[in-house]
């Protein structure tokens, strides 16, 4: 049967795929409320943590270093991101393009503004440690 010049039977194993995939997590789920053991109690229903019972107040404050610390790696990681297909494609931009030192002069500034938004945050005492 065919509609077009789409066969609608090649996509006969997409749909069997979906199919046992939705049946395979309603089973987990519904096996799970079948035979799943059902204890309760304040024990069962309290907090655990790392096999310690938790002391003090879960809303606990955060020194402000602690996240920006994990958004220059976040920074960094991205460059890296965004690096590795340039890097790749770098020894064809003299074939593509007409000028490859016009892209490595690009990613060259990209890595410059990130290199000073990293001496600025030295600078300003983010990653001093008291």
């Amino acid at each position: 049967m065919t509609l077009g010049a789409v066969d609608i039977a090649s996509y006969l194993p997409v749909l069997l795929l979906m199919t046992m995939a939705i049946l395979f997590a309603i089973g987990n789920l519904a096996g799970s409320q079948l035979i799943g053991p059902r204890r309760t109690g304040a024990v069962k229903e309290g907090t655990y943590e790392s096999g310690m019972n938790p002391v003090g107040n879960a809303r606990k404050r955060f020194n402000i270093r602690f996240y920006l610390i994990a958004m220059v790696f976040l920074v960094f990681d991205i460059e890296i991101i965004f690096l590795y297909p340039w890097a790749v494609t770098f020894p064809n931009l003299d074939h593509q393009y007409a000028d490859g030192a016009v892209w490595l002069g690009r990613i060259l500034f990209f890595m410059l503004t990130t290199i000073v938004a990293y001496i600025y945050g030295y600078r300003k005492g983010v990653f001093k440690f008291d």
